[in-house]
């Protein structure tokens, strides 16, 4: 199975600091979704792996969240594309769970149900802690200088063999002609 694992907020569409609480607030980064399409043409399955603590931490509730996330499903839609599952980490960061990012729960579960090893599978993300969960589980980290990406380049002491490009078309771009 080819596979693709993107970090939502950030990556697919513009981070917030304040965190993306409504539907509204949500919008997709120029070239995100038609870059999406474009790997689930070539074949690939695409997966989000996102923290979320803004639920753990009670800026929006599960209601909210499966809004926002119906929204991205329904622009993707739109722009001929598609997520095939959507996994997350509700928790806020004192939870100290297994599930949030850097800490490869998240990743492991994608793993468990979809039955696939992760070993070189591409994982597009914006901050260290995507680039870490990724690595633990020996997928291929890519870093987008979209949201905090660009901060988190500058910060180095990336994982070993992270690749960094403009944003997550320029990702999509790298993967396919892999």
């Amino acid at each position: 199975m080819k596979l693709v694992i993107l970090d939502r907020d950030g990556v697919i569409n513009f981070d917030s600091a304040q965190f993306i609480k409504t539907p509204a607030e949500w919008k997709p980064i120029p070239g995100s979704l038609e870059a999406i399409a474009r790997l689930n043409q070539a074949g690939y399955r695409v997966v989000v792996a996102s923290n979320q603590s803004g639920v753990g931490r009670g800026l929006l509730d599960m209601a909210s969240l499966n809004a926002i996330n119906d929204k991205m499903h329904r622009a993707l839609s739109v722009a001929g594309g598609r997520i095939d599952a959507v996994f997350y980490c509700p928790h806020a960061l004192e939870a100290d769970c297994a599930c949030r990012k850097p800490r490869p729960g998240m990743f492991e579960e994608i793993a468990r149900r979809l039955n696939v090893d992760l070993e070189g599978t591409p994982s597009v993300g914006d901050s260290l802690r995507d680039l870490q969960a990724s690595h633990a589980m020996g997928a291929l980290p890519f870093l987008v200088l979209t949201g905090k990406g660009a901060k988190t380049a500058e910060a180095g002491d990336l994982p070993e063999g992270t690749i960094v490009v403009a944003d997550l078309a320029a990702a999509v771009k790298r993967i396919l002609a892999a």
